[in-house]
Parts: C-alpha cells; sequence; structure tokens
C-alpha cells in the first residue's frame, strides 16, 4: 500500500499531482497549521509578463492555534472574479481556452466558508480532469494527535502503508529509522519537470495545473514514472 502526504493546495503544480498518481491513498493533510507565504492559498500562472499569483485571501489572524480545516477564506474579497479575469487574460490564446475555460467558469461559481473543503472540492475536480483514480482520505476524519514526522507515521500506519512517497524535503524532519522500524519504506520525490507547448517566450516550469492544462492535454507527460 503506497502512501502520501501533503498540506492541502491551491491550483497545485505538476508534481503534487505526480506523488498522488504513484500513490494508493492521497492524505489530504488539513489537520496542520498553514504556512504564511507558502504554496498552500497560491501559485502562479504565466502571462505576457512573466508569472503571476493567484492568491486566496484568507482571514489569518490567531491563525497560529488553528489548523488548516479551521481556516476562513476572506469572501468580503472579489478573488474568485480576479483569478478567473486573469486567467482568461493569461490563456484566451492558448490551445485548449474554448475547451476547458467555461468548467472554471462553473469552478468558480461556487464560494466557500473554509480554505480547506474549497482546496478539497478544487482537488477532486482537478484529479478528474488529469484522470487520477487514487483513492484520498482528510486527516480530519482521522483524528491523529502527533506531530511532525510522527504524525506522518500515525497516518501510515492507520491507512497499512507499506511505502510513504514523500517529497524531498521530508529529509530535513522524517525519522526514517522510525518508519523502518515499522516496516515502512520511505521514497524521496525527485521530479523531473516536463517541457510542455506555453505561450510567451521562454518556457517557465513549477507552475500552477492551470498552466499546463490550457497548453497541452498530454498528461504523459506529468508522470515521471508509473506507479
Amino acid at each position: 500500500m503506497v502512501i502520501t502526504i501533503h498540506q492541502p493546495a491551491y491550483l497545485p503544480w505538476l508534481g503534487y499531482f505526480d506523488k498522488i498518481f504513484k500513490s494508493d491513498i492521497y492524505v489530504f493533510l488539513d489537520t496542520v497549521q498553514i504556512e504564511k507565504n507558502s504554496y498552500t492559498n497560491r501559485n502562479r500562472i504565466k502571462n505576457a509578463n512573466g508569472a503571476t499569483w493567484l492568491t486566496v485571501p484568507l482571514h489569518l489572524k490567531g491563525h497560529m492555534s488553528n489548523v488548516i480545516s479551521e481556516i476562513r477564506i476572506d469572501n468580503s474579497q472579489s478573488w474568485q472574479n480576479r483569478h478567473l479575469k486573469s486567467i482568461y487574460n493569461s490563456y484566451r490564446r492558448s490551445p485548449y481556452f474554448d475547451n476547458v475555460y467555461p468548467k472554471l467558469e462553473i469552478l468558480y461559481q461556487k464560494k466557500y466558508e473554509f480554505f480547506s473543503e474549497l482546496a478539497y472540492q478544487h482537488l477532486i475536480f482537478w484529479l478528474d480532469e488529469l484522470k487520477i483514480d487514487t483513492k484520498i482520505k482528510k486527516a480530519s476524519e482521522i483524528l491523529m494527535e502527533g506531530k511532525g514526522s510522527a504524525l506522518l507515521l500515525e497516518l501510515c500506519l492507520e491507512l497499512g502503508a507499506t511505502r510513504y512517497v514523500s517529497g524531498e524535503l521530508g529529509k530535513n524532519y522524517l525519522d526514517e529509522r522510525a518508519f523502518a522500524e515499522k516496516s515502512i519504506q520511505v521514497d524521496y520525490q525527485n521530479y523531473h519537470h516536463p517541457q510542455y507547448p506555453q505561450l510567451y517566450g521562454a518556457f517557465l516550469p513549477n507552475l500552477s495545473i492551470v498552466d499546463f492544462w490550457m497548453n497541452t492535454q498530454e498528461t504523459s507527460l506529468i508522470w515521471n514514472a508509473r506507479k
């Protein structure tokens, strides 16, 4: 049983989906604190001026005492319309725009109070578009109490993992010995970002899934290797 675990992310990059694709179960880690200025509630798209950020505004006052599942969106701002307008202006000349942009218009019609629910529902949308059938579990529905590496190990044990796929940064904090003692193999993702047709000059890697989706439908380019 291959498990991967990651915090919710808004409009994730390709490596996020590569990890999910290579796993049997993906744990949507909504029980940890949000990191300010991370990719949790924002990502980049590309326009004629280069990369630009799309950010979901959040109510972060006192956020250090809250976990991601408790963080509310600041819906007093018209951020959904702004994001759609930015995507429209950036990609209206892309080859797949006419086919896929209407789907985004539908996706952005619904408002959410909590960021984690928005990220979860958007994730379901992207997994469907990419034809990924990995099972998803919310950490908030499993109710583990550990922190850091111990929390990840608890989740893996609860779900019967034999292998855990970690991001490269996991090398900085994972207790590999503890995983080995429970007969769980740890693999670190070494993602080789593909190049694909892209608007506006030289290729920029590590952008949101939106950039890939607007420019190509060759999803096989995302996966460095099969399961």
